[in-house]
């Protein structure tokens, strides 16, 4: 017995040592010299404070910003310990409710916008931490931040154009807009 117990638990110590220390010491390594901002959360900075990550969005809720994809994580929007999707199919009636809900909310702010509501300004996604929203999701919004700021609409469509992400390598994902980055960008201009 004590031929087979040895061994065995020589090379779970020694697995243990090189899966659970060594190999991720070298990962980490690699992605800090290599890779430093995206090993460090792709955190962005403003005026030497983090704001955020590109990679994790939040709330913003006042007319003078950019909204993003609603979140469905729980207790608060944009949790990332409780990064999920609401697992609500199409037939849900929660869902069919959540969905009119945020279309009223979107109306409320901007009643007089006659434009079709981009499906993302009013579904979750599956990780409920989306940090971007498609153009259409952007333009959809210019008017109701350009009165909110008191600035022109050309000005904020010239923004959007600007912080239009393509399409990855030309051919993966779709054209993005990160909001954090936009919204940023929106108060460096109204501070101009």
């Amino acid at each position: 017995m004590k031929a087979i117990v040895r061994p065995a638990l020589v090379v779970f110590a020694l697995l243990t040592l090189i899966t659970g220390t060594v190999y991720p010491a070298i990962v980490y390594g690699i992605g800090k010299a290599f890779f430093s901002g995206k090993a460090e959360g792709s955190l962005i900075e403003s005026n030497d404070k983090i704001v955020g990550s590109r990679l994790i969005g939040q709330n913003f809720t006042s007319p003078g910003y950019f909204w993003g994809r609603p979140s469905a994580t729980s207790p608060y929007p944009y949790n990332a310990a409780a990064s999920s999707g609401s697992n609500q199919g199409p037939l849900n009636p929660d869902l069919a409710e959540a969905v009119a809900n945020r279309k009223a909310a979107l109306l409320e702010f901007d009643p007089n916008n006659t434009l079709p509501i981009p499906v993302d300004l009013v579904t979750a996604s599956g990780s409920g931490l989306d940090p971007d929203i498609s153009p259409a999701a952007a333009y959809y919004q210019a008017a109701r931040v350009a009165q909110a700021r008191g600035l022109k609409e050309t000005q904020i469509l010239a923004l959007i154009k600007d912080h239009t992400q393509a399409r990855q390598f030309g051919v993966l994902g779709e054209p993005r807009v990160n909001v954090l980055e936009i919204n940023m960008a929106l108060d460096r201009l109204s501070v101009k």
